[in-house]
């Protein structure tokens, strides 16, 4: 099978989305201080500089650290398991969504190995309430997530792996006992 009709073919998107995470939270490293500096871009818009020991919305973030090979674990599982995946994907729909949640997992699979938390630094707001900060790799893993719905709404079935419905004897067998 080659790479374009294994969705191979998509794992530049999976490096463009490690690249594009790594690179921001070096500039960002560069640029603002840890849980000091924000930067106000828009009205509802921050810069800032997060260390997140937790997984989505700091989920066990207070925890002595343990958490950081747990999360460390489930995120390698889940990329061989979508790497998997990505090898089978005949839709270009689904082989780029695989491949965009490859490339944020990794990117913070990096920052664990690296730091032992997540960088994070897009803060989004209205008034005092703030969205749990986020970063490039986390919205790649949700841009993947929506293009797999999307997907899972509109793909057609395949022919070939689409099992045939059974015959209507099977289906209406009088001698059953009731």
């Amino acid at each position: 099978m080659n790479a374009t009709r294994s969705g191979l073919y998509w794992l530049w998107l999976s490096a463009l989305a490690i690249v594009l995470d790594q690179l921001s939270k070096f500039a960002l490293g560069e640029h603002l201080r840890a849980y000091v500096d924000v930067v106000a871009v828009t009205g509802y818009f921050n810069l800032v500089h997060i260390h997140n020991p937790g997984a989505a919305f700091s989920l066990l973030a207070n925890q002595p650290g343990w958490q950081r090979f747990f999360f460390l674990g489930i995120a390698l599982v889940a990329c061989v398991v979508i790497f998997f995946l990505l090898r089978r994907a005949s839709r270009p729909r689904y082989a780029i969504a695989l491949a965009l949640i490859l490339g944020g997992a990794l990117g913070n699979v990096i920052d664990r190995l690296l730091y032992g938390y997540v960088i994070d630094f897009l803060d989004f707001h209205l008034g005092a309430w703030h969205w749990p900060a986020f970063n490039v790799a986390d919205s790649a893993i949700t841009l993947g997530a929506a293009l797999l719905v999307w997907d899972s709404l509109t793909a057609t079935p395949d022919p070939k792996t689409t099992p045939e419905p059974l015959p209507d004897t099977l289906l209406d067998r009088k001698d059953d006992p009731p």
